[in-house]
């Protein structure tokens, strides 16, 4: 079992950038494929990024495309969103989640879920 947590949310405005660290503990982390998630107040929880295990494959939603880039260091056991050109859009409680592997969009795929980090961007 894995245990994770996520840093790094925080208001900003639009055209700024935001880094999001989710740091794992417990069993490896490279064990796990992961991924990001985010919901908005009355919204469903939405797929952003995901890696592999080894952090060669990446998978990306449309809406963050160009914008986002999800990397993992499996020796600090941590997995980063940099997040750049943010839009009022992108406001949203972020979520760092983990399944035994391949990486996959739907959240019900993933067994393990952070608390979530708040991003607020402003216009």
């Amino acid at each position: 079992q894995v245990k994770l947590e996520e840093s790094g949310g925080g208001l900003v405005q639009a055209g700024d950038s935001l880094r999001l660290f989710c740091s794992a503990s417990g069993r490896t982390i490279s064990d796990y494929a992961m991924g990001w998630f985010r919901q908005a107040p009355g919204k469903e929880r939405e797929f952003v990024a995901a890696i592999s295990r080894s952090g060669i494959t990446t998978r990306y939603a449309d809406f963050v495309k160009g914008r986002f880039t999800i990397s993992r260091d499996n020796a600090k056991s941590t997995v980063n969103l940099q997040m750049n050109s943010l839009q009022s859009e992108d406001t949203a409680v972020y979520y760092c989640a983990a399944r035994p592997s391949p990486t996959s969009i739907q959240p019900s795929d993933y067994a393990y879920w952070g608390q979530g980090t708040q991003v607020s961007v402003s216009s």
